[in-house]
């Protein structure tokens, strides 16, 4: 018994030496100098020859999202000051000063936490220690995490040291949002931003730790923590020990997958297959099969969205894996776009989803139903195009009794600076559309010529009118008590009247002509534009048509007869009305509106009807 009791106890004392000597990958494999780290390239380099030149400055700030490097790069700024070796960007890693900075017990490295450490107290200690000299190394370097949590008041404080601080003090300032800070601090810094690490670069670091800690792997493996790290090395490698964990030392793709709750590409490849076949019996067959993993569905639909993102990616540059390149084929590139915005719409609804799979199987069964009809590339239609139609369809069948039926409207006619959009900003865009209205309700006499509106439009100069041209364009009217809006129009168009005699004739009433005198009422509000000029003006223009040695009379109107003006704009209101009216109603833009969470901007519908 004694000796079983002893062998027990060894062993006992053995796993728990081994349990207190394991350090985490993140810990163990932290780069100990530059030419270690992964991804920060521009970073190394300006701080390499600064060191090597001796134009190093008191303060740098450095920031990026958690886990790419930043408090690890002003560890190895700190020793390539101190080591016993001389200041330089290769610190030998093997003095006392550079194991001491490695273990985290170097004195004169103060490494400060900003985010339980927020008060104007605690900057002042530091301010205060910052004035003596350093113990063993040539500079005290302060290391300032989170940064961005010092108060106000902290910042203050730190600011005069941060402009003229003492000669063996340096500053190194991290933060994961630099916009907090204030500009009297950023000024005062140099300031380094680190970049999120791509797949690539984490994946090949992960095999690197792999291969040296002797742990069987697969590629697939690899590459799924590299997209869990998602950008921060620290993440994947906490990933990593989990995974190492999990599968008992040996890491395997379907294993990490179960452990991270994603599907493979090619469960996605089957569901966009399913999609694109208009298949619901075998894209629900492939649903239950997920469901038998328990994933998470909203990282599901993250994974549907990035397979698409690669599909559309292959549709316009090329590679890619052969699933991608199938899907791409079985694709029209407008209805990769229109999944892609459902599967980012559904992720984002999800949480508000009777439950997370009833939310994912209606996200794809609206991809099934916004799929063209034959699921071919060649005939697949933007939601846009449909709406075109849709909309031109319902025009028609408004027209008036006997009447022809117009045309389905053209691309011109659809507003382009109107849209329906997505309350979020813009998911599912679909341009507004103005139906093609039935010709005649709004048509002006054979009569009426616009040659200066032409003109204007088309960028030109308004022509003058001949008086022959004019004369066989309106013909001269016969002496009568009153005068027709209607003729009045013509009169005015025929004429091209422009700037304030324009203005002068279209807010005015012709009342009488009789024997070469016309007489015209104008608004109280109008009575500035009576003047004698204006009124020689108007009746040297109308003469051509109404005959030599015209004489023009204005009188205040008195009645509540309807301007050329008034009528213009009462017309523009009914076309506006209308316009507004057909796009509440249209059948298209109320599915945008119910299903997207789209809304119609206000102001944003004209009315294409020509005036």
């Amino acid at each position: 018994m004694r000796g079983g009791s002893a062998l027990r106890l060894a062993q006992s004392v053995i796993c728990r030496k081994h349990l207190v000597s394991y350090q985490v990958l993140a810990r163990k494999w932290r780069p100990r100098r530059f030419a270690e780290l992964v991804g920060q390239e521009h970073v190394v380099r300006a701080l390499t020859h600064a060191l090597d030149s001796g134009r190093i400055h008191h303060a740098f700030l450095f920031t990026g999202t958690r886990g790419v490097g930043k408090t690890t790069i002003a560890r190895i700024f700190a020793k390539s000051l101190n080591c016993e070796r001389g200041v330089g960007s290769e610190p030998c890693g093997e003095c006392g000063i550079c194991r001491d900075i490695d273990a985290g017990r170097f004195l004169d490295l103060l490494e400060i936490d900003a985010a339980s450490n927020t008060g104007v107290e605690n900057v002042r200690e530091l301010i205060e220690s910052a004035q003596y000299r350093p113990t063993r190394g040539g500079y005290k370097v302060y290391l300032v995490d989170e940064v961005h949590m010092l108060s106000r008041s902290a910042f203050n404080a730190l600011l005069k040291t941060l402009e003229e601080p003492p000669e063996h003090a340096k500053f190194l300032l991290a933060t994961t949002d630099p916009q907090r800070l204030p500009v009297t601090v950023l000024s005062r810094c140099l300031q380094f931003n680190l970049k999120r690490l791509s797949d690539e670069q984490i994946a090949g670091q992960v095999s690197r730790i792999l291969a040296a800690e002797g742990i069987g792997h697969d590629a697939d493996s690899v590459a799924e923590i590299a997209r869990g790290g998602n950008g921060s090395m620290r993440d994947a490698l906490s990933l990593l020990d989990q995974a190492i964990a999990y599968g008992g030392g040996r890491l395997a793709g379907p294993e990490v997958r179960a452990m991270l709750g994603t599907v493979d590409r090619a469960s996605l490849s089957g569901l966009l297959e399913a999609i694109s076949a208009g298949d619901a019996a075998a894209l629900f067959a492939r649903v239950a099969e997920l469901a038998e993993f328990a994933p998470d569905f909203g990282t599901v639909l993250d994974e549907l969205a990035a397979n698409l993102h690669r599909i559309q990616l292959h549709q316009f540059l090329g590679g890619g894996t052969e699933p991608d390149a199938a899907l791409a084929r079985a694709l029209a590139p407008e209805q990769v776009q229109l999944l892609y915005q459902i599967a980012i719409i559904g992720r984002r609804d999800l949480g508000m989803a009777p439950g997370p799979r009833a939310g994912f199987e209606m996200t794809l069964l609206r991809m099934l139903a916004f799929r063209p009809d034959d699921g071919s590339p060649g005939t697949a239609r933007p939601l846009a195009a449909a709406a075109v139609g849709s909309v031109a369809a319902v025009a028609s069948k408004r027209s008036p009794a006997g009447a022809p039926e117009p045309p389905v409207a053209p691309a011109s006619r659809v507003a382009p600076e109107a849209a329906v959009l997505p309350s979020t900003g813009g998911s599912v865009v679909a341009p507004r559309v103005v139906p093609a209205l039935p010709p005649g309700i709004f048509d002006e006499p054979a009569t009426v010529r616009r040659p200066a509106q032409a003109h204007v439009a088309a960028g030109l100069a308004a022509p003058r009118v001949a008086e022959s041209a004019a004369a066989s364009a309106v013909p001269p009217l016969a002496p009568q008590p009153a005068m027709s809006a209607e003729r009045w129009a013509a009169l005015l168009a025929a004429a091209a009247l422009r700037g304030p005699l324009r203005e002068l004739a279209h807010n005015a009433v012709p009342l009488t002509l009789e024997d070469g005198n016309l007489r015209i009422g104008v608004a109280s509000q109008f009575e500035h534009l009576r003047s004698d000029a204006l009124v020689r003006a108007l009746a040297a223009a109308l003469a051509p048509a109404l005959g030599a040695g015209l004489r023009v009379q204005v009188v205040a109107l008195d009645t509540a007869a309807e301007t050329l003006a008034e009528r213009e704009r009462r017309e523009q209101a009914q076309r506006q009305s209308r316009a507004e009216a057909s796009i509440a109603a249209d059948p298209v833009v109320q599915v945008l509106i119910q299903h997207f969470d789209a809304r119609v901007v206000p102001q944003t519908t004209r009315s294409t009807q020509p005036e």
